[in-house]
């Protein structure tokens, strides 16, 4: 009996049993009896899985940029996976007696900045740092489309880019660069406030200026008026006179 263990999988794994070299069974999450000395059990993850990463990449300008971002897969072709990488699991302490599971992630981020390298060579710094986000959807439309991470058995849920940071120097500068340019805006901003208020003083002068032409034509126009009156009435009193004298 000493000779003899008992494996019970979990329903997130698909393990596979082997014995003298052949395999015996497989399925997901299975529980069984086995020899010690004559059993080797592998347990693939079939849990999507998250990891971060770093990376530094060149631009279309030869500038440096710094991606940060983080990535979901999950393993969908188990034995695939298994035929690549060893995932041979020691049952007694439940852990892998290789690395290779760790491997899987950074295969995939390597993947992934293969493809971000692509799409960067045809962008310039100022592109990157505004489009981040969107480049990452290029980039996992382009790992769907190519699909190389098939041969891994892999699946690639999401790419998400966190953030894109040029360098110290270049950042420093893009930031001088920007706050001269708020600085220019709010010049202009001020002369535009000043010109328009110079415009405005304008009209209100030639809006002043028309309405005194208008009165001093209308007083022109009255004077004109008022001796038209008199001269009538002059030539009305002459013409009573000689009325009355004849």
């Amino acid at each position: 009996m000493l000779n003899i263990g008992y494996y019970k999988g979990l329903p997130t794994e698909f393990v596979m049993k082997y014995s003298s070299g052949r395999l015996r069974r497989e399925g997901q999450g299975l529980a069984f009896f086995y020899w010690k000395h004559a059993t080797q059990i592998v347990a693939v993850p079939t849990v999507s899985t998250d990891s971060s990463f770093i990376f530094n990449e060149v631009t279309s300008t030869f500038q440096s940029v710094s991606i940060q971002g983080q990535l979901t897969y999950r393993i969908q072709d188990p034995k695939k996976a298994a035929e690549l990488l060893n995932f041979t699991i020691s049952p007694f302490v439940q852990r892998y007696v290789s690395d290779d599971p760790q491997k899987l992630a950074q295969r995939i981020v390597n993947i992934v900045q293969m493809e971000t390298r692509s799409v960067l060579a045809t962008m310039t710094l100022e592109e990157v740092l505004a489009r981040f986000e969107s480049i990452a959807e290029a980039v996992q439309k382009r790992i769907l489309e190519t699909r190389p991470l098939a041969s891994l058995g892999v699946e690639l849920l999401s790419v998400y880019f966190q953030a894109a940071k040029p360098t110290p120097e270049v950042g420093k500068a893009l930031e001088a660069q920007y706050r001269e340019s708020l600085l220019r805006k709010a010049d202009e901003a001020i002369f535009a406030r000043r010109a328009a208020a110079v415009e405005e003083e304008r009209k209100i002068k030639e809006n002043e200026l028309a309405t005194d032409i208008a009165l001093e034509e209308r007083r022109r126009q009255l004077i004109a008026l008022e001796g038209e009156n008199a001269r009538s009435q002059a030539e009305n009193a002459g013409q009573a006179l000689e009325i009355e004298a004849g």
